[in-house]
């Protein structure tokens, strides 16, 4: 209901600032209820309505702004469509906008609120623990630590230590309403677990392991079926979901459409006729570099440095005699890299990826770099978490790369399109505020 009063909100803002007036004109009535019935489709199979409660905010809203770039795509593809059926472009902006400001900042503020009642000791769940060691104390920690979460801790019970029995624990589990009881396998046999398991079913309550398989927090784990055995795999990436690459392909098609039309159409003439009359060659540098999974591509630039056939591979340094006037421009804004949107629109790049380096550059660094090629399991991007935290431009020490690696990897394993979204803001700040890298 929250969100659906938040797009009727967009709807009513959108037709006063079109129509001056929260009324509509009759085939504007169409889209009304077609926007409704959509979201509460993409709702639901996004499965919205489930929130964990160990999930964070950003965790939250990722899943939120994930559904909203599938929405937008569905209703601006049958705008294109339905062109005949004359929808204001502002209309559907204003909408969306609203409706994003307003589905966050309610979906905040509940968020806050539900974990402010915890804290006051509603909507708990009583906790049993089954086995020591320290896993379970640092749960316990856990549990202790974050009242917002609303576990309530019923119940540690060592079965190394004490000689409570596995009934007599189940007796308390009862007495005590346990709705989750936690095992520590390493603690307990194959037996007490499936007892334990048996016994929970029966009277609703839920069972959590604790394995030694919790000690690689570093790693992105998930759990696949090969027939009937469970297989952990350590070294899972978000965007290995087919969900969350659509996402990104999606937001990657939108916006890389948007700056394609409304910036490139027409400064792509005006940088080609000034690069051309500066210095002699083509308007665009072309260059081979890795992509994802190590594929080569070619890479778009402007040319910004005087042009030599079959130069060998050099990178650029601060007063860099071979960088022309208006490749000092264009490197310090940035401009230098639009064309690239033409590589995102083509599928071989991401708005916000790791940088792909010129291959050299990769073959130098990568020896000396653990873990160097984690940066290419996902498409490289026009921007990245490393040149939005500063490491952009030459890299002369390994120090500069590893850097740059170690945020690339970090990236890799944590994707959502919020940290998409934040990335894309610090890489404006940075660029309005100019960058001493940047040559």
């Amino acid at each position: 209901m929250g969100d659906l009063l938040s797009l009727n909100l967009g709807v009513f803002a959108a037709s006063y600032y079109q129509f001056g007036s929260i009324e509509y004109p009759e085939r504007y009535a169409t889209l009304h209820i077609f926007l409704n019935i959509l979201w509460v489709l993409i709702f639901f199979s996004s499965r919205l309505q489930d929130i964990n409660r160990q999930s964070h905010l950003l965790d939250h809203l990722n899943r939120v702004l994930s559904a909203l770039v599938i929405n937008l795509s569905i209703v601006f593809a049958l705008w294109f469509a339905l062109q005949p059926v004359d929808y204001s472009r502002k209309y559907l902006f204003v909408t969306y906008l609203v409706f994003t400001v307003a589905i966050i900042v309610w979906r905040s503020i509940w968020h806050y609120l539900i974990r402010y009642s915890r804290t006051k000791g509603y909507n708990l769940r009583n906790v049993l623990v089954i086995g020591g060691g320290d896993l379970t104390d640092t749960l316990i920690e856990h549990f202790n630590e974050n009242p917002e979460l609303g576990y309530n801790l019923v119940g540690v019970h060592d079965t190394g230590k004490d000689e409570s029995s596995i009934q007599e624990l189940e007796k308390i589990a009862l007495e005590k309403n346990t709705d989750i009881i936690f095992c520590h396998l390493p603690n307990l046999s194959e037996e007490d677990v499936k007892e334990i398991i048996d016994f929970a079913e029966n009277n609703l309550i839920k069972v959590n392991l604790i394995s030694q398989f919790s000690r690689l927090m570093s790693h992105n784990l998930s759990i696949e079926q090969y027939g009937n055995i469970p297989i952990i795999n350590v070294n899972t990436i978000p965007l290995d979901h087919e969900l969350n690459r659509i996402v990104k392909r999606t937001f990657d098609i939108l916006f890389s459409s948007i700056v394609i039309v409304g910036i490139l159409s027409w400064l792509i003439p005006i940088m080609g006729l000034l690069i051309k009359l500066e210095s002699k060659g083509p308007v665009f540098f072309k260059q081979k570099r890795h992509g994802k999974d190590n594929q080569d591509f070619l890479c778009w630039k402007f040319r910004t440095m005087t042009y030599q056939k079959n130069a060998a591979f050099k990178q650029a340094k601060k007063n860099d005699n071979r960088i022309t006037k208006i490749g000092v421009i264009l490197r310090k804004t940035s401009i230098d890299e639009l064309p690239q949107f033409i590589n995102v629109f083509l599928g071989d790049m991401s708005v916000v990826g790791p940088r792909p380096h010129p291959i050299a550059l990769n073959e130098e660094f990568q020896p000396q770099i653990d873990r160097f090629w984690q940066r290419h399991a996902v498409k490289p991007g026009i921007t990245g978490l490393a040149q939005a935290r500063g490491f952009r431009g030459e890299t002369a020490e390994l120090s500069d790369m590893s850097g740059r690696v170690k945020l690339d990897r970090f990236y890799v394993k944590n994707w959502s399109l919020t940290l998409d979204f934040k990335i894309i803001l610090l890489t404006a700040i940075s660029i309005i505020r100019g960058d001493q890298k940047a040559y």
